[in-house]
């Protein structure tokens, strides 16, 4: 089976997940999807409070683990990938069975910063969201459904998010193929993605 390797990459809260569930409904069980966050490394990994946790720096995340079971998946081989809380800093002990499909889409802020990773892609796309809306979302995403307060997610995107994205994150843009203005739901680059794919299935 020839797999098609898709890297969705952006700032928090951009819009990466929207459009790789528009991928993924537009390809069915063609598709499967692998988050760079299900490989965050457990929170006793980093030998500190939580709360000090920098989670937005590239070694934060066991990317040599999503790296070993993308080549699994291209060569046709199942894996079964960690299971992340974000609630509780935990990777549990569950895993998820992934089967290989003829397209993966792998989304995550920083997966264009690792080379090893980054050659992988058959596309690179980056969804570039103006960062006032990415903040507010990552807001309102935080306090509803990671149990977060107010304060801990401005402190935690003032010391953090914000610096690591200057940092790491804006400049891995430059290794996309495609840069998507205005989030997820650019209906003309999606419609443009989606026919890029379909192209290369039918060959």
């Amino acid at each position: 089976m020839k797999t098609f390797l898709i890297g969705i990459a952006g700032g928090t809260a951009s819009g990466k997940t929207t459009l790789a569930r528009i991928l993924k409904d537009s390809f069915a069980d063609n598709a499967v999807i692998l988050k760079h966050d299900y490989y965050y490394y457990d929170s006793s990994y980093f030998k500190v409070e939580d709360d000090k946790i920098n989670f937005d720096h590239p070694g934060s995340f066991e990317t040599e683990l999503l790296v070993k079971h993308l080549k699994k998946l291209k060569n046709g081989e199942a894996i079964n990938r960690p299971v992340y809380s974000y609630k509780k800093n935990e990777r549990l002990e569950e895993k998820k069975k992934v089967k290989p499909a003829p397209i993966i889409i792998v989304e995550g802020i920083l997966i264009f910063h690792y080379e090893t990773l980054r050659k992988l892609f058959d596309l690179k796309i980056y969804v570039d969201t103006d960062a006032d809306i990415r903040l507010l979302r990552r807001i309102t995403r935080d306090i509803k459904q990671r149990d977060r307060s107010f304060e801990s997610v401005k402190k935690q995107y003032l010391s953090t998010v914000k610096p690591m994205h200057q940092k790491y994150v804006e400049p891995s843009k430059y290794y996309s193929d495609i840069i998507i203005p205005h989030g997820g739901l650019n209906d003309i680059a999606n419609d443009l993605i989606i026919k890029k794919i379909k192209d290369h299935l039918r060959t």
